[in-house]
Order: C-alpha cells, then sequence, then structure tokens
C-alpha cells in the first residue's frame, strides 16, 4: 500500500487520465498537463520550465482549463439531478483575487466570502451583492454595513446575502436594518448539525463544539425572533460540515437534518426558500487519495435534499453549496527552484527549495500531503531516492514533502508540488520577511501575471517609522 508520503510512478502516472466520468478534483495535475518534446512539464500549453524563467519562483501557475471544467462539472451536474433551482456558490477563502473571481463569475457562479476583503475583491471583479453570500462567526459593523450597501464598480448596488451566525450578529443586524436599508434584508441562519465526517479537527465545522452557528437546542426562540423582525427577510438556512472530505454520507445525513428545521422554520411562519448545504468536497494531493467526483456528490446532496422534502411534504427550495477546494485546488501548481542538498548518513536526505511555509503553510498548519515532479526532466526514473523537501524558512518544521520518492535532483532543478490552488496563496505569508510569490494564468500557450510578485518595498510599505527614532540613527 502507498503511504500519503509517497509517491511510486513508472511512467508519469500522475498525468491526467482520460477516463470517462472523472473529474479535477480526482487528478494530480490540472487537465491540460503533458510531457512536451523538451522533456519538461507543459501546462496550459506552456513550459513550466520557460515560465520560471520569466516569471521567478516560487511561482503559482494557474490553469484556467482545469478551473473552468470543474465549474462546468458542478453546472451540469445540478441540472441532472436536480428538478429545483440550484445555484452553486464559490467558497473563495480558497483563493480570492481578481482574476479568479472573475473566471468562476463568467460561469454562472454566485460567491461565499468570510470578510470584507473578500468582499471587497468580489465586488471589484464585477459580481453582483445579489449573488455573494456574507459568512463569518465575527462580522464587524463595518463588513455588516459593506454587504447591506454593496454595490460593483459598474454602479449596480445589490445588498449581499448574510449568513447569520449568532445571537449577537442577529441584534446587530436588526439595528442597521432600521438604519441603512429601505426594504428587508435577506438572511440566512447558519446552524451547527452535530455531523462529524473524517477529516482534519481544524476544518471540522459541523459537529457541536463549534465555534460556528446557532446550537440547534435553541433554534425556535431564533425562528421567533427573527418572524418579529419586519426589516429582515429570513430567506433560508445553512450548514457547513467540514473540508477535504471524501465520505458521502455525513452530506446525506446532513440533507435530511437541513430540510427538517426547515419545515419547523416554515411552519413557525417564516417564509423560507433556500437551502445551503455547504461544501466540503475532497480533492486527489497523492497517489492514495480517492475522492469521490464532482457529479458523485452532487447527486449526492441533491437526491438526499429531494428525499427529504418528498418525505416531509416540503416544496424543494433553492439548492446551494459552496465549493472551494474541489473547484480550484487541482487546477494550479507550485513550481520552485531547488537548491541546497544535506545528506544525514543513515537518517534523510534534505533538498531545500527556494520558498516553503510562507507560500504553503499547509504542510506545517495541518500535516498535509502532497505530490511533486521534476519539471525539467519528465522522463527521469521515478522513485529513485527518498528525500525531505524542505523549505528556506528559519523554522524547523518548514516541509514541503516529508519522505517524497523522486528523481535524483540536482541544484537548479524546478520541482512542481501538486494541488496547490487552494490555501496556498490565500494563507500565504512574509514570515522571514520573505516576498509572496507571483500568479500566472495559462491558457492556449498564453501566460498572463494574475498576481505580481511582492518586492522589498512592499514589505515596508505598510511600516512607520516615527521621527524620533530616524535622528537616533544618524
Amino acid at each position: 500500500m502507498i503511504s500519503n508520503q509517497e509517491r511510486v510512478d513508472s511512467g508519469h502516472g500522475y498525468l491526467p487520465q482520460t477516463i470517462p466520468g472523472r473529474s479535477p478534483n480526482q487528478e494530480l495535475l490540472p487537465l491540460t498537463a503533458k510531457v512536451n518534446s523538451r522533456d519538461c512539464l507543459e501546462i496550459g500549453g506552456c513550459d513550466v520550465t520557460t515560465l520560471v524563467e520569466r516569471f521567478g519562483s516560487p511561482l503559482y501557475v494557474l490553469d484556467e482549463v482545469t478551473l473552468r471544467t470543474a465549474c462546468k462539472q458542478y453546472r451540469e451536474a445540478f441540472a441532472r439531478y436536480y428538478p429545483g433551482v440550484a445555484l452553486p456558490i464559490y467558497a473563495s477563502k480558497a483563493w480570492s483575487c481578481l482574476a479568479v473571481c472573475s473566471i468562476i463569475a463568467s460561469e454562472g457562479f454566485g460567491f461565499d466570502v468570510v470578510s470584507g476583503g473578500e468582499l471587497y475583491t468580489t465586488l471589484q471583479a464585477g459580481v453582483r451583492g445579489d449573488l455573494i453570500y456574507c459568512h463569518g462567526n465575527n462580522k464587524s459593523t463595518a463588513e455588516l454595513e459593506l454587504a447591506i450597501r454593496a454595490a460593483d464598480p459598474f454602479g449596480r448596488a445589490h445588498g449581499c446575502k448574510i449568513i447569520v451566525d449568532n445571537w449577537l450578529e442577529l441584534e446587530m443586524l436588526t439595528k442597521l436594518a432600521d438604519e441603512l436599508s429601505s426594504k428587508p434584508i435577506p438572511i440566512m441562519l447558519r446552524l451547527t448539525p452535530g455531523i462529524e465526517c473524517h477529516t482534519h479537527e481544524y476544518i471540522r465545522t459541523g459537529h457541536l463544539d463549534s465555534k460556528f452557528g446557532f446550537d440547534p437546542d435553541g433554534i425556535k426562540e431564533v425562528f421567533a425572533f427573527v418572524l418579529r423582525q419586519a426589516h429582515l427577510d429570513c430567506i433560508g438556512l445553512h450548514a457547513h460540515i467540514g473540508s477535504q472530505i471524501f465520505e458521502r454520507q455525513p452530506h446525506e445525513d446532513l440533507a435530511g437534518v437541513m430540510v427538517e428545521w426547515m419545515k419547523q422554520a416554515v411552519d413557525s411562519g417564516l417564509n423560507m426558500r433556500e437551502l445551503n448545504l455547504g461544501g466540503g468536497l475532497g480533492i486527489r494531493y497523492t497517489e492514495a487519495d480517492d475522492p469521490p467526483s464532482i457529479d458523485e456528490w452532487v447527486k449526492t446532496v441533491s437526491t438526499a435534499t429531494i428525499e427529504a422534502c418528498n418525505r416531509l411534504g416540503m416544496p424543494l427550495p433553492k439548492l446551494i453549496v459552496e465549493p472551494g477546494r474541489s473547484l480550484i485546488g487541482s487546477a494550479c501548481v507550485t513550481a520552485y527552484t531547488v537548491g541546497f542538498r544535506k545528506v544525514v548518513p543513515g537518517i534523510r536526505t534534505y533538498i531545500s527549495v527556494d520558498g516553503g511555509m510562507s507560500d504553503n503553510p499547509r504542510p506545517i498548519t495541518y500535516q498535509s500531503v502532497y505530490g511533486a515532479a521534476i519539471a525539467n526532466r519528465m522522463s527521469a526514473p521515478m522513485a529513485v531516492e527518498r528525500v525531505t523537501v524542505a523549505g528556506k524558512h528559519c523554522e524547523s518544521g518548514d516541509i514541503v514533502i516529508k519522505n517524497a520518492l523522486l528523481p535524483e535532483t540536482e541544484q537548479g532543478d524546478i520541482l512542481v508540488v501538486m494541488a496547490t490552488g487552494a490555501y496556498n496563496y490565500s494563507m500565504a505569508s512574509n514570515y522571514n520577511r520573505i516576498s509572496r510569490p507571483a500568479a500566472i494564468l495559462v491558457h492556449e500557450g498564453e501566460a498572463n501575471l494574475i498576481i505580481q510578485r511582492e518586492t522589498y518595498q512592499d514589505l515596508i510599505r505598510q511600516d512607520c517609522l516615527p521621527t524620533r527614532l530616524i535622528a537616533k540613527l544618524f
């Protein structure tokens, strides 16, 4: 059995497979990945080694075809399995930038945002406010006001739909609604369904011991309060049970539980018509991973919702889901340049790359594992040596991949880490005052810069040096 820290390959088995029904989240590399005549990895018609020469490294390389294909598969699956209205909305915390938001919006998606910054970015990308759902467990007054008054660069003022997480926020919104809006503010209530799933402790959000959502034991009081507020329009319920989930049963259970609560709300007098079941579909990070396809996941959620509604005599709600990782995770790779090698006899061989925990904090945060390839020598025999790929930061835990099976590497090789589109750029930092990498979008042989590489000047742009301290320097 192959462990999650190992990748055994005898002929580019990590390249996309042309198997009917497979979706991007089941691939290690973007769908356009291939080996070109120079024996180099090519993505979106662009040679990765040439991209590094042009744009530098580390470098995020995002494939437009893979991202659009994932969006298309979600839309088509809902059209196939759900006879009611369905709207997939992008969980933009996975990667929020203007280009990513623009592509996904053009595919007919709505957006899930969790901060004022994500909301502002989405609006600046041209997304209408009424297609944006605002999350967060501790929204500020300023963030709530921005959501209520949301207007994009084209002057279209459409307030966002606000996912209310707790009593304080509900009370804040009640006050703001009276002051700022001439029409009722659309809200949804986030509940904690008490459903466990097998994923990392930090990314499980549906169990009862969670910072998110109203406790279901007190939901009748919440329904009664909202019913009395003329300036709030409670349109539905929301729940999210976690991330990087391979099981389908928890989502079946979630649909049943949420429809039951929705019926309670309707019976209490609320005009609920939307049901948001969150996201959580996982992706393939290593050869050993076997997530469900997008089609399988959508079928599970749709069928469970239909069955619950039929059982309880409820009309089909507008069904909303929040894919993030499964849309963009496999669409991106990170290219590094290999540097120093250290051999600890009988223990370990380290190879260092020019990035690490500042551009990919997931290994040190979640103990996440990845696959990798040497982009400039794709025909080199695999599994020649077992190495630990180390980052350049001053931290012993800055390990990109532990016990990776790779060809024998040399200084200057281009090492590509797979499936880095979700939570890598969005969680990146300037630890050790290291500049965050550039990101490029590749499509049909064209490479466009979508995020500029930070400069040293960028690192001190927000710094302030009091004049009294300047005088003491000279």
